[in-house]
């Protein structure tokens, strides 16, 4: 009944129950790849920044990855704080926020990955056209529309679960707040919280895979119809890690959804990596894909190494 008393104040994350010895250990390869993610991510956002010759559509949508990038993976420090002080209380409030960046932020990647796949079939399907079919205010518009839409449909979700009773358990078998994870404990029918979940799903990640398939089809339909070779390989090996990056982030994602509802028997341990995993791989690949296999970042990035050696040169030897 919707009407039970809530008595939980907080929730207690498990963290990787029953290897709480090895948690150290498992923590520093997670510390390494937050520290990656955001100087990889800092660093394309600074060049872009700087470089007025990198203010176009591509680059924008790099940026702006780049800085959901960056807030996605500073949720692991929720994490790194079970694993490095056993601080597995989480007051109520805190949870409920920390389940909405979780999927507001994943899903804001999606749609970004989304919208950078269509910008890469305007640039081989119709290069000479590409400023104007993606102008500036399409593109604010583009991203606003899946913001809003992201907004809506991931924030019903905390919104829901605060009304739900929690009169039993509070022990919540992972190392963040998961909207499944966290109506699963309440005591009360979960049906609508779990359709809307399946709705937000469906319509944010559905529709966004949808489409990057959809781009990819045609961007390879019209590299073959230009018969070239040289086009081809080149379109492979750029769409090919580009792929890859989205492949990976999807399966770990399914992966994550389908064990929580489901009930398939994984070990807690094995589902909980892979859900750590779905938030810090993909903000460390993302620059390494997109960025450094970008010539013009690249240029870019040396030109700033190159005039900082420089300045530091000429500092010394003045001094």
């Amino acid at each position: 009944m919707m009407s039970a008393i809530n008595t939980t104040k907080e929730f207690i994350l498990t963290g990787l129950s029953g290897i709480e010895s090895y948690q150290a250990w498992i923590s520093i390869p997670f510390c390494a790849m937050y520290v990656l993610a955001v100087v990889g991510n800092v660093l394309i956002i600074y060049i872009v920044k700087v470089n007025h010759s990198l203010h176009n559509p591509m680059y924008v949508l790099l940026a702006t990855l780049s800085l959901v990038d960056l807030a996605m993976s500073s949720l692991t420090i929720q994490i790194l704080k079970i694993f490095w002080f056993n601080q597995r209380a989480i007051a109520f409030e805190a949870c409920l926020f920390q389940m909405f960046c979780v999927h507001f932020f994943s899903s804001l990647e999606s749609s970004i990955l989304s919208i950078m796949a269509y910008d890469r079939y305007v640039a081989i399907y119709n290069p000479l056209r590409y400023m104007s079919i993606l102008s500036y205010r399409f593109l604010a518009k583009l991203i606003l529309s899946h913001f809003l839409k992201d907004l809506i449909l991931i924030g019903l979700l905390p919104i829901l679960a605060s009304r739900l009773p929690f009169c039993s358990s509070n022990i919540i078998p992972h190392c963040y707040c998961d909207h499944i994870g966290v109506v699963k404990l309440a005591c009360t029918d979960i049906s609508i919280n779990n359709y809307l979940g399946l709705l937000a799903m469906a319509c944010i990640c559905g529709l966004d895979v949808t489409f990057i398939i959809f781009s990819y089809i045609l961007i390879l339909i019209s590299v073959l119809k230009v018969g070239s070779k040289e086009a081809f390989l080149k379109a492979i090996n750029t769409c090919g890690a580009h792929l890859f990056v989205i492949l990976y982030s999807y399966t770990t994602y399914l992966f994550s959804v389908l064990v929580y509802r489901t009930g398939q028997k994984v070990l807690p341990e094995i589902h909980i990596i892979f859900a750590v995993l779905y938030l810090l791989v993909p903000p460390v690949l993302n620059p390494l894909v997109y960025a450094i296999r970008t010539k013009e970042i690249r240029r870019a990035f040396l030109k700033m190494v190159l005039t900082t050696n420089n300045n530091t040169n000429i500092k010394s030897a003045r001094c």
